[in-house]
């Protein structure tokens, strides 16, 4: 799997990164193994995962899979803070000490005394910028973190960060797919003009752009589960429909899998450094892997760009 450098920084991630969501939910502890073993062994080296995913059981899962499945120097991992669920309501606080503590916490489930990657998860509107950089400039000067980053900030959000930080941010996170072009209207341009590298998550449109909702609703998918609905439910509309059905003829006609389409376009995109899959079972990740992720056709990718909701700013 090809290796990509994130910005400017000197950090390298493989092209897709492996994301942990599911984990400890979805995903139990078997699955999980088979999943690691198997993107690493296929060239993969990126984790993601972050202190709310399962109230922190999806960090624990993977701390007990390194050293047994797979050795810390195999992967480079990527966390995240700021975002908690107490009683199931999302709650944002990068406050320093929310920020540092949860970064200790993660730790301590990883088991591991450093994450390669560190996010703020979401921007504050009650917590002045200033403080969250802090815990991140702190996070770095005391070997917890080798880089930080800002996930889920806008174009504006992001550019002034990176522009008052007095270290150097090196990476962004955003929802990033044929199906969610936002980005390019202020995030892409911002985090090109910083250096920062962008990691997409949800490059397959929540799993729509693989194509498995066309026609019906699979009963073992999220989109079947009254609980994980909500999450697919934006893009099962008729514009969604509209770009799934192209992204399929495309395919058709490259000899391709929708799949293999969807993240391809993603990977091309300028300031993309990873695409951040999450798959639940291995069948799903197999089929990611054997996916050719190598660039579209110009003329296929105007296409799916005309047919696609065109960016917003």
């Amino acid at each position: 799997m090809q290796q990509r450098y994130v910005g400017n920084s000197g950090l390298r991630v493989s092209a897709l990164s492996l994301g942990t969501m599911s984990w400890a939910g979805e995903t139990d502890e078997q699955d999980a193994t088979e999943l690691l073993r198997t993107f690493v062994d296929a060239g993969g080296r990126h984790i993601d995962t972050a202190a709310s995913y399962a109230d922190g059981k999806s960090e624990a899962l993977i701390g007990s899979l390194l050293g047994d499945v797979v050795s810390r120097t195999e992967v480079s991992i990527s966390t995240k803070a700021g975002i908690s669920t107490p009683d199931g309501r999302r709650t944002v606080d990068t406050s320093r000490n929310a920020m540092l503590s949860g970064l200790d916490a993660s730790l301590a489930r990883l088991g591991t005394d450093y994450v390669d990657l560190w996010f703020a998860q979401a921007w504050d509107p009650n917590v002045p910028l200033d403080e969250t950089l802090s815990a991140l400039e702190f996070a770095l000067r005391s070997g917890r973190a080798r880089y930080a980053g800002v996930s889920n900030f806008n174009g504006w959000q992001t550019a002034k960060a990176a522009a008052v930080a007095g270290f150097p941010l090196v990476a962004a996170q955003a929802e990033y797919s044929l199906l969610q072009r936002k980005p390019e209207g202020e995030l892409i341009p911002a985090v090109e003009d910083a250096g920062l590298g962008l990691l997409a998550w949800a490059p397959l449109g929540r799993g729509t752009l693989t194509g498995k909702y066309r026609g019906s609703i699979p009963g073992d998918s999220r989109a079947a589960n009254p609980a994980l609905a909500a999450y697919v439910e934006p893009y099962l509309g008729q514009q969604g429909s509209r770009v799934v059905e192209a992204v399929a003829m495309a395919a058709k006609g490259l000899g391709r899998t929708p799949l293999d389409v969807a993240l391809s376009w993603v990977l091309s995109q300028h300031g993309v450094a990873s695409a951040v899959v999450g798959p639940r079972t291995p069948v799903q990740l197999k089929e990611i892997l054997d996916a050719q992720l190598v660039p579209l056709p110009p003329e296929i990718s105007r296409a799916l760009e005309d047919v696609s909701e065109p960016a917003q700013g």
